[in-house]
């Protein structure tokens, strides 16, 4: 079992939700047994979890992003703190659905309708990591500094919600955040339209003091980039390069239309590179130039972000699919450079290094994709794997995130499977999905339809 192997009938033990070890062998008798292919568990790397109420619900007729933008503001305007933990809930129940073991909440709807503070300044914040912890997957909570509806504008009515009047004050109230088990807190500017430049340097040093990841929209659309440079004479990038935003620890989402001196700065600090194409080609945002940043030096990770669809391994597909349609030639990516980008990438920008590989120490995620779907049969033969809490029999590399199982594995998981064919999730160490069952959430489309009803009220 060297690195990137792919092998069959492999004991992974585990212990306080860690791989203790990873042998060959046959399953001891309290062993869970996994029948599949099995991946390190996914990393949803860009989230907001309110989005998930507009799903279906925005594609009457035309319009931009910023028309969308409406909808979704009239979503925001509505949550309470409760409604907030059974949406949530339900969402990251679905995405444990999905294999996905962590999820990163880009999280700005802080506050009460017209901007005043709950009696708990982080209600809404608490909230979700409540229910990241009721669906069983951890959380890196990015509290996001939105101050402006646009380059020095106050914020509009819906907007007061997200704002905390200045950089100061929200690092004062992310700061009564505590960081748990399942839960790493960390920081976000929503983008350089929402923070003005005199404030980016306090999100920056929050982060910086405390070593959290920081994340950024970025060049989301050619708008933004037009008013930052009308604003301030540069682009966004710059802009964060300019107040040292940017580097390992930080990630810019979408990245979608940039310059080329903006991909060198990118990829120069190593600045990590979150791609979310089935939201950017469903508000029509455009094709991000995701082959180059990440030839500039940028890792790459992967977002549900609006919630569209929930699927990692359509996000990691697209990603591929897109540049095929972009350049008319195929194969940017290996399906093991996909996959990397869905789990040990995505983990490592949120915060969570030690998750998104099989090998000793990691955290025992493991994700099961049935081999027998639809999708999926006849694409490699049959694998049989096992595990339990104590003693987890898996197919699993020791120390890369190469899926396991017979040749053209990761090429399953990435080409031809989708979250539907989850059939078993493990996260550090615990069984979350059975069998297709969610086992804390046993009903995950009843717990959404109540959930959105209740939003819709």
């Amino acid at each position: 079992m060297g690195s990137g192997a792919l092998e069959s009938g492999v004991l992974i033990e585990v212990s306080a939700g860690r791989i203790a070890s990873l042998q060959a062998g046959s399953a001891p008798g309290d062993a869970v047994v996994l029948d599949g292919l099995v991946i390190p568990g996914l990393a949803n790397a860009h989230s907001h979890a309110f989005h998930r109420a507009l799903r279906g619900a925005t594609q009457l007729g035309g319009g931009t992003f910023w028309t969308w933008r409406e909808t979704m503001y009239r979503v925001a305007a509505a949550l309470t703190p409760d409604e907030y933990l059974e949406l949530a809930r339900a969402v990251y129940a679905e995405m444990a659905l999905a294999g996905i073991t962590c999820v990163g909440e880009f999280h700005y709807l802080h506050h009460a309708p017209g901007g005043v503070a709950y009696d708990d300044p982080n209600a809404m914040g608490e909230a979700l990591i409540e229910a990241a912890a009721q669906a069983g997957i951890r959380i890196t909570l990015l509290d996001t500094c939105y101050l402006s509806s646009g380059f020095g504008a106050p914020p509009d009515e819906t907007q007061l919600r997200f704002s905390d009047g200045s950089g100061e004050a929200w690092a004062e109230r992310v700061s009564g955040l505590k960081e748990r088990d399942h839960a790493r807190v960390g920081a976000a500017v929503h983008s350089v339209r929402a923070v003005p430049a005199d404030q980016l340097g306090v999100v920056g040093a929050w982060a910086a003091q405390r070593h959290a990841p920081i994340h950024a929209h970025v060049s989301e659309q050619p708008a933004e980039n037009e008013g930052c440079l009308a604003a301030y004479g540069v682009t966004p990038t710059r802009l964060l390069a300019d107040h040292g935003l940017l580097g390992p620890r930080t990630t810019a989402v979408h990245a979608t239309h940039l310059t080329p001196q903006d991909i060198a700065l990118l990829g120069g600090s190593a600045t990590t590179v979150c791609m979310c194409p089935t939201t950017e080609r469903d508000l029509a945002d455009g094709i991000g130039p995701a082959r180059e940043v990440q030839a500039a030096g940028s890792p790459l990770s992967l977002g549900s972000d609006s919630q569209a669809v929930i699927d990692l391994f359509e996000e990691a597909r697209a990603m591929e699919l897109n540049e095929r349609l972009r350049t008319r030639r195929r194969g940017h990516w290996t399906a093991d450079a996909l996959l990397r980008a869905a789990t040990a990438d995505g983990h490592a920008s949120l915060g969570w290094p030690e998750a998104g590989t099989l090998k000793v120490g990691a955290l025992a995620d493991l994700v099961t994709i049935s081999l027998d779907s639809v999708r999926t049969a006849g694409s490699l033969s049959s694998v049989r794997t096992a595990g339990s809490l104590g003693s987890v029999r898996s197919a699993g590399p020791l120390d890369s995130p190469r899926a396991a199982g017979p040749p053209h594995g990761p090429e399953t998981a990435v080409f031809a499977a989708t979250s539907a064919d989850v059939s078993d999730v493990v996260a550090g160490g615990r069984v979350i999905v059975r069998r297709g069952i969610h086992q804390l959430v046993p009903d995950v489309a009843g717990a959404l339809r109540q959930a959105l009803a209740r939003v819709a009220s």
